[in-house]
This record gives structure tokens, sequence and C-alpha cells, in this order.
């Protein structure tokens, strides 16, 4: 009988895609030739980490090395201070800017006019428009030596250069400018709260924190858990265009990173068969995390943890 069931719902779902096939072709067609082109395509590129790479002869021309260049890197007197760099820039603002958005999306969520609502929303998501080199711009004209934070202060520092900021600046400006746009998507999902829950927990005399325990976290908790992973698990993936920005020769002992190590060797020295195994050494650390996080934040929901 199951059988039956099984070869009638089959049947049925390949007549239906024969009848709609046009429709499959123009969601599949493009979506996957774009997907094959710009993302399958270019990771045979990851054979040059195995290379002496000639540009000249091509990867398959190329001389083969092995894991001469992953050798070389891990053995670099430099190597622990890049991923030091590198884990502490992410950590830190996986701890701090993490739960910013959902803090900022309870406090919007508590909002009774709509029309407050919108316009607070509307300046907090404005900062996320604006270019990662326009902030730090705007982060370099602030806190420099006749910038207004100076000005506030009454002092007379570059803050830029000091290798001990850096790290907080960093950290401060992204929460500052992505935490409003992360919030969107915790504020929808409160929106599906139950109101007559909420309003039963006033009415029991239920403080605000009882009721964001019992009403409102359980309404955005999975979409914390799958961002939780998402964001965890690309802790190396730090982009070098801030940190880059950001830098000075100053304060490299704090801001040089992988990212921006691997952009110097590869597009400025030259060095591209370097500069990729020192990319796909980071991936393959970012891809250890994600499924390591992953497990953990399985054992915690098994454990009723989150």
């Amino acid at each position: 009988m199951n059988t039956k069931v099984k070869d009638n719902s089959l049947h049925n779902t390949l007549v239906y895609v024969k009848q709609h096939w046009q429709l499959y072709v123009f969601f599949l067609g493009p979506a996957l030739l774009l997907t094959i082109v710009f993302r399958y395509i270019p990771m045979g590129g990851i054979l040059i980490a195995f290379q002496k790479y000639n540009p000249f002869k091509g990867i398959l021309g190329s001389e083969w090395v092995g894991l001469k260049y992953f050798k070389q890197f891990l053995s670099s007197p430099d190597f622990m201070q890049y991923l030091a760099n590198t884990l502490k820039l992410s950590v830190f603002g996986l701890l701090w800017g993490f739960p910013m958005p959902i803090i900022l999306a309870l406090l919007l969520n508590r909002i009774a006019s709509s029309k407050i609502k919108q316009k607070i929303q509307l300046v907090l998501y404005m900062p996320n428009f604006i270019s990662v080199i326009v902030l730090c711009g705007m982060v370099r004209i602030l806190l420099s030596v006749t910038g207004p934070f100076n000005m506030l202060l009454g002092t007379n520092i570059n803050f830029l250069t000091i290798p001990a900021a850096f790290r907080p600046i960093y950290i401060i400006s992204g929460i500052w400018q992505g935490a409003g746009w992360a919030s969107i998507m915790y504020t929808a999902a409160l929106s599906n709260a139950s109101k007559e829950l909420k309003e039963a927990a006033q009415i029991d005399g239920a403080n605000i924190w009882q009721q964001i325990k019992a009403v409102e976290w359980p309404a955005i908790k999975d979409m914390v858990v799958i961002q939780f992973i998402l964001q965890a698990g690309n802790i190396m993936s730090i982009g070098f265009e801030k940190a880059y920005a950001l830098q000075s020769d100053m304060n490299l002992a704090s801001s040089e990173i992988i990212a921006t190590y691997v952009y110097k060797k590869g597009l400025l020295n030259g060095d591209y068969s370097y500069s990729t195994a020192v990319g796909l050494f980071n991936t393959i650390v970012n891809v250890i995390l994600l499924i390591a996080v992953n497990k953990v934040v399985e054992k915690l929901n098994d454990g009723q943890g989150l």
C-alpha cells in the first residue's frame, strides 16, 4: 500500500514538473549557471597552493611542490601573531557584536507607537548603507589628532597609531554599522510572538525579563541559533578591506591579520602560490570551526541549553 502511494506521489510530481518545465528552467537555469561559473569553476584555483605557480605556464604546466607553502607559512615566525590577531578580532567581534541586534530587536518590540518605531529603525538601518571605505574615512577623521573625539576629551592622541586601540575601534565601528540592519530578521520573528501570551504575562505581573524569557525568546530562539552557527563558522572570514583601510605602520602588531597578509603577499608581491596556500589554510580552519560549533549547538539543544 505504501509503495503504491509513493509511486503515485512520484508520478504526480513528474507530471507537474513536465507541465510546468518552463518555470523550473527559468528558476534553475540562470541560478545554476551563475553558481557553477562563479562558485565551482574558481575552486580549481586552489591547485595553485600546491604548485610553484607560473602565470605563463598556467596551472597545468606549473611545477608541483606539494605542501611546501603550507609548511613555510606554519613555520613562519609571524604565523602565531597573524592567527592570534585574526581570532581575537573575530571572536571578540562575535561576543560583543552578536547580541546587539537581538537586544535592539527586543527593545524595538517594546515600542508601542509604530511611527516612533519606524523612525528609530530608519536611523538604526542607515549606517548599513555606508561603504566600508567611507566608514573607515569617517573613523580616521573622528579619531585624528584634531578630530572631534580628541576635542571632546581635551587630548592630542592619534588613536589609530595605538595597537591596543585598533581592536576596540574595529569592533565598535562594526557594531554601529551593522547591528541595526542585522536586527531586521529578529524584529520580523518577534512579530510572530503571541500577543495573547504577552498580555497574559503582563496581567499575571511578569516583569520585562520574564516576558522576554517566556514569550519573546521562544519566537526568535531558532533564528538566533542558526545565525550563531553561521557567524561562528565564519570566524576566520574577516574581509581585508576594513582592517587594511584602518591599518597604519604603528598598529600593525594588532591589525595585521591573515586576510591582509594574503592580500599583500598575493596581489602586492605577486606570490600567488604562497598566498593561495595561506588562504586555503584559513578556509580549512573555518570549515573545522563550523562543524565544531554546529556539534556544540546540537548538544546544547538536546540538553535544552538553547
